[in-house]
């Protein structure tokens, strides 16, 4: 039986962050995605987007866990977790833009680029918004707490998502149509 992500290729993923720096114009064969597929190209941004939403689901356990650590606090360890996925994000975002940039010359698909490019603006809001929330919840700020801002934040990252997989959606049908 197979199943339905054995019926998948594989995409690989970048052996380092470098890679992902490389120019997609470039004579280099260190960008690892020159010659792949759009399909390839749109499966490499899912799989993107995958690593960003477990880097967001560390922020969070990292933030609660921060909280949690009252009264002392945890901040070096709520610290290191938040530069880890800092790193993970912009080698991310490196990939992203190296792709982006890969569709929109070399591909000649500015339909895919636009979507690419919409995915990351989205991406920065919700990053923007979600660090904007955990600061709201720190104990220095607390005390100043403005819940009807704290809902419109909330809302304004649910919105953010759901744009988020409307685009995603629109980049796989769109992709299917480009090759």
């Amino acid at each position: 039986m197979i199943t339905e992500a054995a019926a998948e290729p594989v995409v690989p993923v970048v052996p380092a962050a470098e890679a992902a720096t490389e120019a997609p114009g470039r004579e280099d064969s260190a960008w690892p995605w020159k010659d792949a597929p759009i399909q390839t190209l749109v499966q490499r941004i899912h799989q993107l987007q995958a690593e960003r939403a477990q880097g967001f689901r560390r922020l969070e356990e990292g933030h609660r866990h921060y909280l949690r650590s009252s009264p002392d606090y945890d901040f070096a360890r709520y610290r290191s977790t938040v530069h880890e996925v800092t790193q993970a994000f912009a080698a991310a975002s490196r990939e992203v833009l190296a792709v982006e940039a890969e569709l929109a010359g070399p591909r000649r698909q500015p339909l895919l680029a636009s979507h690419v490019r919409s995915l990351q603006q989205l991406e920065q809001t919700r990053l923007g918004t979600v660090a904007l929330l955990q600061l709201m919840e720190t104990p220095e700020v607390v005390e100043q707490k403005d819940t009807a801002q704290m809902h419109q934040l909330k809302m304004k990252v649910i919105k953010t998502m759901e744009a988020i997989s409307e685009v995603l959606q629109d980049l796989r049908f769109d992709a299917e149509s480009a090759e």
